[in-house]
């Protein structure tokens, strides 16, 4: 009997660790307050009423919501109506970022990026999926970059079977 050439799976053999950013990414509902409804005529804020506002509103409707607070128009917003936003939101909100969208979307990938311990990829040759099916901001790739660079031996984005190299340590002399 002849032995037929056995496939070999190069991609299980070859020690990559997969990092799949899809796993980390928070999936809670994302609002953003606007102070601009608050605003008097549109372009100041008035301590008193805006006082009022925050004795009557409904705080428990962000419970377990990631929450960024802006104000989308040219307006004088004091920086202690950010602050009396954010310490009424606190204990409901998972998380209260200032910023639009965009701020809070890496608020909230700093946060989880804060709790991975990146010197476990030690020497690791790291591929960083590329295609999920939900889509990772391109600031977390970034900042999952950057952290892992010191540990990395290397770092490839894409999926094992076909990456596009990123970052390869140099090789120390001895």
């Amino acid at each position: 009997m002849e032995q037929k050439d056995v496939i070999v799976n190069r991609v299980s053999n070859s020690g990559l660790v997969s990092l799949d950013l899809e796993d980390f990414l928070d999936k809670r509902e994302r609002v953003i307050f606007d102070v601009k409804d608050n605003l008097y005529q549109g372009l100041i804020l008035k301590e008193k009423d805006f006082r009022a506002f925050i004795k009557q509103h409904d705080w428990e409707q962000y419970k377990d919501k990631n929450v960024g607070l802006t104000c989308s128009v040219d307006a004088i917003v004091p920086t202690w109506a950010y602050m009396l936003l954010t310490s009424k939101l606190a204990p409901y909100a998972n998380l209260v970022a200032f910023g639009d969208e965009n701020a809070l979307e890496e608020a909230l990938v700093n946060q989880v990026l804060n709790q991975v311990d990146f010197s476990e990829f030690e020497g690791a040759k790291v591929v960083i999926k590329g295609c999920a099916d939900l889509k990772a901001p391109e600031y977390m790739f970034v900042e999952t970059t950057r952290r892992l660079r010191p540990y990395a031996a290397s770092i490839m984005y894409g999926e094992p079977c076909s990456t596009v190299p990123i970052y390869k340590k140099p090789r120390q002399l001895k």
